[in-house]
């Protein structure tokens, strides 16, 4: 069984700046990427910031120069530091990594919970 669990979600000002991080624990082998997605009251889900294995990371264009992905693999963590928040970024924000249990399974997509962020104007 894998579990991811987020924390740090909230209500801040706009302009103001959160931090979100995500732990994957159980029986895991290996995680190849992690990232953030969020979805908004009457939106879709859109990919917010992944970081790979090895370091790579990418971001939606409305996040750019504003939010920041990070990721320890020896603690299977992904953060996401978010500052100048806007209220076009209220969401609730899920964490997934994609996962591999086994030696001779392939790689499967694990989500969080979700995590609420609300930025006022």
């Amino acid at each position: 069984q894998v579990q991811l669990v987020e924390s740090g979600g909230g209500l801040v000002q706009a302009g103001g700046s959160l931090r979100l991080s995500c732990e994957a624990s159980g029986n895991i082998v290996s995680i190849k990427a992690m990232g953030w997605y969020r979805q908004a009251p009457g939106k879709q889900r859109e990919l917010v910031a992944t970081v790979s294995d090895g370091g790579m990371t990418d971001y939606v264009d409305s996040v750019k120069g504003r939010f920041t992905i990070s990721r320890d693999n020896a603690k299977n963590t992904v953060s996401l530091q978010m500052n100048s928040l806007g209220p076009e970024d209220t969401a609730v924000y899920y964490c997934y990594a994609k996962i591999r249990r086994y030696y001779y399974s392939s790689y499967t997509d694990y989500w969080g919970q979700g995590t609420q962020v609300t930025v006022s104007s």
